[in-house]
């Protein structure tokens, strides 16, 4: 990729670092599209790394570039400013070099009207998450997420998980970072796990479906279930449009889900769901399936939006410790408009 290229203009719909060179080392510089030029480049990683050693590699540039961009605030990963040389990178980290300085180590700035806003003298005012921490030692931190936030942010939003425990641990040691070991749907709430340690986080996730012992739900569907108990089973792909939708084609992803009907009124079940597969949008794609799609999910046909949000929490998480091997359990309490649409105590 040339620097002096006139072809980056906006008619290629694309825009780029004014040093980024040739890759020295294979892949390609994914860029952002015109239209959101907040960002020059962006890069996926694929090892664990030492920021300043990754950039070099990346970049046909200098120390000093790579440098000023830090001390600038022109770096990003997974959407949280960094600005320490060393600090060090995992698998599937997304490095980010933004056009300008970035301040502020949450950037909020929604383009329309969104749950949880205020307005304010006419303005919209995007409130920050409140985040709450359900589990922490020294080798890992969880969260019980709230529904409408990302785990992690996106080429859209900046706004995650990630972000907000990455400044808690920051606040408490300047070299803390956490490194993400799976992810929940946006409008998904519950249980969101990072790793503390580097070395924890790739033993942990080189085998995580393995290591995983327990993946449990609530859901709330719509109608009630001639079948109380029971599984489904099938092959989840993707269409042309990206929607998840299941087969029985076996060159899908496997995908094993298995539900409970814990409490019934006329038009809706609450449901504790236990998942053998972690796919995306499983349970709501199986749900839509059964012909009870989960309440308030827009992407697979609700009718319903009793709750003002998706009904779907991720209640308990259990892996095993990859160093001593013994089963680490996270759960986060079921929201209480779940439990309030069933007169539950």
């Amino acid at each position: 990729m040339k620097t002096n290229d006139k072809k980056n203009t906006k008619r290629t719909g694309q825009v780029r670092a004014e040093f980024v060179g040739k890759e020295k080392r294979g892949g390609q510089v994914r860029v952002q599209k015109y239209g959101d030029p907040a960002y020059t480049a962006s890069y996926k990683v694929n090892r664990s790394d030492e920021l300043m050693a990754f950039l070099l590699r990346k970049c046909n540039t200098s120390r000093n570039n790579v440098k000023s961009l830090l001390t600038n605030r022109q770096v990003l990963v997974n959407g949280s400013v960094v600005t320490q040389y060393n600090f060090m990178l995992a698998k599937d980290d997304e490095v980010k070099l933004s056009k300008k300085s970035v301040q502020g180590n949450i950037p909020v700035a929604p383009a329309a009207p969104a749950r949880g806003t205020t307005r304010r003298g006419g303005a919209v005012k995007k409130e920050r998450a409140r985040i709450k921490i359900v589990y922490e030692d020294d080798d890992f931190i969880a969260i019980d997420k709230p529904a409408g936030l990302l785990s992690v942010e996106s080429d859209k939003e900046a706004e995650c998980a990630f972000a907000y425990v990455f400044e808690y641990l920051k606040a408490k040691d300047k070299n803390a970072r956490p490194f993400v070991l799976h992810r929940i749907d946006k409008e998904t709430s519950g249980v969101l796990v990072f790793a503390k340690d580097i070395k924890i986080h790739s033993m942990l996730k080189m085998h995580w479906n393995e290591n995983v012992r327990v993946r449990e739900y609530y859901a709330v569907a719509e109608g009630t279930f001639e079948k109380k108990a029971d599984t489904v089973v099938s092959y989840l792909k993707e269409n042309v449009n990206h929607l998840t939708y299941s087969t029985q084609d076996p060159t899908g992803q496997k995908a094993i889900t298995h539900y409970e009907a814990l409490k019934e009124t006329e038009n809706y079940s609450l449901l504790r769901v236990r998942i053998d597969t972690g796919r995306k949008n499983q349970i709501r794609v199986h749900m839509h399936e059964l012909g009870h799609p989960i309440v308030g999910d827009d992407k697979y046909g609700h009718t319903r939006d009793p709750l003002k949000r998706l009904g779907l929490h991720a209640s308990r998480l259990e892996f095993i410790h990859p160093v001593t091997k013994e089963t680490v359990s996270i759960s986060a309490t079921v929201p209480q408009a779940f439990r309030a649409l069933f007169s539950c105590e």
